[in-house]
C-alpha cells in the first residue's frame, strides 16, 4: 500500500492526486512492502533555493529527489522519502520538448520514484537501466519512450 502525502506550494495547475498516485504505484510496484512518500509542487523560486541549497545549482530543476535516511534500527518503517517537482518546468521542458504534458509528468514521477528506489544515472550501464526500466514503464500508460528524441545514432 502507499501512502501519498501530496503538498502543493503553488497555485499552478497540475495533475490530481489519483494521477500521482497511480505513477507512483506504478514505479513502486516492484517494491513489496508498504511505501510512505511525500510530493511537494512547487514554484520557480523554491525550486531554485532546493536545487541551490542541495545540489549547488542555481536554477529551478524538474523533480528534486530526496531518500529518506532511516537509521538501521528503524529500517522497517515504510518512508521512502520525498519528490520536489517544479510545476512551471515541467510544463516548460513538455513545451519546448513536443512532449505531451501528462505524459512528461508521468515520466518525471516515474523517474523521482525511481531514485527512491535506489536508481540512478550516474555512469553508463546504471543510466541504461534506469531509461529501460522508464521507458517499460512509460509504455504500459500508453506513452512514447521519453529519450527518444535524445538518441544520437
Amino acid at each position: 500500500m502507499l501512502e501519498l502525502d501530496l503538498q502543493l506550494a503553488t497555485q499552478a495547475a497540475a495533475p490530481n492526486e489519483a494521477q500521482f498516485r497511480q505513477w507512483c504505484e506504478l514505479a513502486l510496484r516492484q517494491r513489496t512492502a508498504d511505501s510512505e512518500m511525500t510530493i511537494r509542487l512547487v514554484d520557480e523560486t523554491e525550486g531554485r533555493e532546493l536545487n541551490h541549497t542541495w545540489r549547488h545549482k542555481d536554477y529551478a530543476t524538474n523533480v528534486l529527489s530526496f531518500p529518506a535516511e532511516v537509521p538501521d534500527e528503524f529500517l522497517d518503517i515504510p518512508l521512502l522519502g520525498d519528490l520536489v517537482i517544479c510545476v512551471s518546468v515541467v510544463e516548460r521542458e513538455a513545451a519546448e520538448q513536443g512532449k505531451a504534458l501528462d505524459a512528461h509528468w508521468a515520466h518525471l514521477v516515474i523517474h523521482g520514484c525511481l531514485h527512491l528506489l535506489g536508481y540512478d544515472h550516474i555512469d553508463d550501464e546504471e543510466a541504461e537501466e534506469m531509461e529501460a526500466l522508464e521507458r517499460t514503464l512509460l509504455a504500459e500508460l500508453g506513452h512514447p519512450d521519453p529519450y527518444a528524441d535524445d538518441e544520437t545514432d
